[in-house]
């Protein structure tokens, strides 16, 4: 099977155009298609086989043209492909830019984005789920951008636990919760996400095996 190219793309983009109006001619300058039509501004379309980094320089670069600026890519194959291709239409919302995904096989043109300027929208609930995690989380244990185990607000919590229990033995969750703070303590221990603790009567715990073996990691 011969590998696409981006000229194959240039046909389905150009009859899209026109059946909206615009004459539409290709390699004008530095831009991939150019489409006008008298009273609109001219859309400039850059086409490539795939998204890269480029092909968005590219996008930016001829905004100081005109804001109607799309990017065309093949349509994208698999659960995978679309999940990327999702990623970067949020990507190209962002900057401003179109995005056309075409079907070669049919000459099938969709448009997933306009170039329209772009607000984001804040989430107050995220913002202060992160400030929450930001003061609760003691010191700073993390080194930034590791991509391995971390320690979290949960975790931390979870090894408060578990050294009370360390050192008193199987106690009654409400009691661990008052002695260390953690207003939920009884449900960190009973969910047991780390399999640290083992219930030994109703709302009684204590340290398990594998408790003993992470806190010992953690301490020594």
């Amino acid at each position: 099977m011969t590998s696409l190219k981006e000229t194959d793309l240039y046909p389905p983009v150009k009859a899209w155009l026109q059946l909206r109006g615009y004459e539409v001619k290709a390699e004008i300058g530095l831009a991939d298609v150019v489409a006008y039509r008298s009273g609109a501004d001219p859309i400039v379309v850059e086409l490539k086989t795939s998204f890269s980094l480029t092909l968005l320089q590219q996008a930016v670069d001829r905004q100081s043209v005109t804001d109607a600026v799309y990017v065309a890519v093949p349509r994208w194959k698999g659960r995978a492909s679309w999940k990327a291709f999702k990623g970067n239409v949020g990507l190209c919302r962002r900057l401003g830019i179109g995005v056309m995904s075409v079907r070669v096989i049919d000459g099938t043109v969709e448009v997933h984005a306009d170039p329209l300027p772009y607000r984001t929208r804040k989430s107050k609930r995220r913002k202060t789920q992160l400030l929450s995690a930001f003061s609760r989380l003691e010191g700073d244990p993390n080194v930034g951008g590791t991509k391995g185990a971390r320690m979290t607000v949960y975790r931390q919590d979870a090894l408060r636990c578990a050294n009370y229990l360390n050192v008193n033995g199987a106690t009654k969750g409400a009691d661990v919760a008052k002695a260390t703070g953690i207003s939920k303590a009884t449900t960190l221990m009973r969910k047991n996400h780390y399999g640290w603790f083992e219930k030994v009567d109703n709302g009684v715990y204590m340290l398990s095996d594998i408790g003993v073996s992470a806190l010992s990691e953690h301490t020594g």
